[in-house]
């Protein structure tokens, strides 16, 4: 079985301006999502804004330079990810296409592996 990491991504200003009915209902839909993807699901959370970011970069020294704010401007921001084991990537969009992101959408990428030493 091989790991994939699940990215939601999806517009902050829609999902801050949700009613408390509209945010229930998104919470229900994530946890109807949990249920289907049952044991394939290994975890998972939601993001703060990224108002709340430090984005920790290198300058063409080697300097560290700490900013506040997300690494990149966007108008979809990461919102939060599942980790999801899977047999395949097939195996792995099926279950992902099912992951609620009514404001933007999910990308699937595979867990890079490394061999110990």
């Amino acid at each position: 079985m091989s790991q994939y990491l699940v990215l939601i991504y999806g517009d902050e200003a829609t999902y801050a301006a949700y009613s408390p009915t509209e945010f229930d209902d998104m919470l229900a839909a994530h946890r109807t999502f949990q249920q289907i993807a049952g044991d394939a699901n290994l975890g998972g959370q939601a993001l703060q804004p990224t108002a709340t970011a430090t984005t920790i970069r290198h300058d063409a020294n080697g300097e560290v330079v700490i900013t506040d704010g997300p690494f990149a401007e966007a108008k979809e921001a990461l919102g939060g990810y599942y980790l999801l084991e899977a047999p395949d990537l097939d195996a792995a969009i099926a279950i992902a296409a099912r992951v609620p992101a009514p404001t933007g959408g999910v990308e699937v990428r595979p867990i890079q592996v490394y061999p110990q030493s």
